[in-house]
């Protein structure tokens, strides 16, 4: 596993987090039998429930665009070395992202996604 691997798979247990800490939010929301339904008629989820949920379908974007930037730099076997650092920029906001969401810094959140985003972008111009 090279660096760039080992940041996607951190990143992946970074969602896996965010998905957990939704699920646990929710949980103290909603009544079981609502979260083991199909979810078809759940109430709007608000506060640290409804953030979170916000923030862990973002962060599953951002994976499926993160996820294959780096395979492909993967695959092309010459790695630039920024490339490295790109990719534990972006992990490290998108780190930022989920913790400030989930505290409702609005403006923040916000510099930490274009962060994210802009690392995300920069990875696929060094894929062409």
């Amino acid at each position: 596993m090279t660096s760039l691997t080992g940041v996607l798979a951190l990143y992946g247990l970074v969602v896996l987090l965010t998905i957990l800490v939704q699920v646990l939010a929710a949980g103290r929301k909603l009544e079981l039998s609502q979260l083991a339904g199909n979810r078809e008629s759940l109430p709007s989820l608000t506060g640290l429930a409804g953030r979170m949920d916000k923030a862990q379908m973002n962060s599953v974007v951002a994976m499926a665009f993160f996820a294959p930037a780096i395979l492909i730099l993967e695959g092309r076997g010459a790695i630039p070395p920024v490339a490295d650092s790109l990719a534990w920029i972006f992990l490290f906001a998108r780190i930022v992202y989920v913790v400030v969401f989930a505290l409702g810094i609005p403006w923040v959140r916000t510099a930490a996604w274009l962060l994210g985003y802009a690392m995300t972008f920069w990875l696929y111009l060094l894929a062409l």
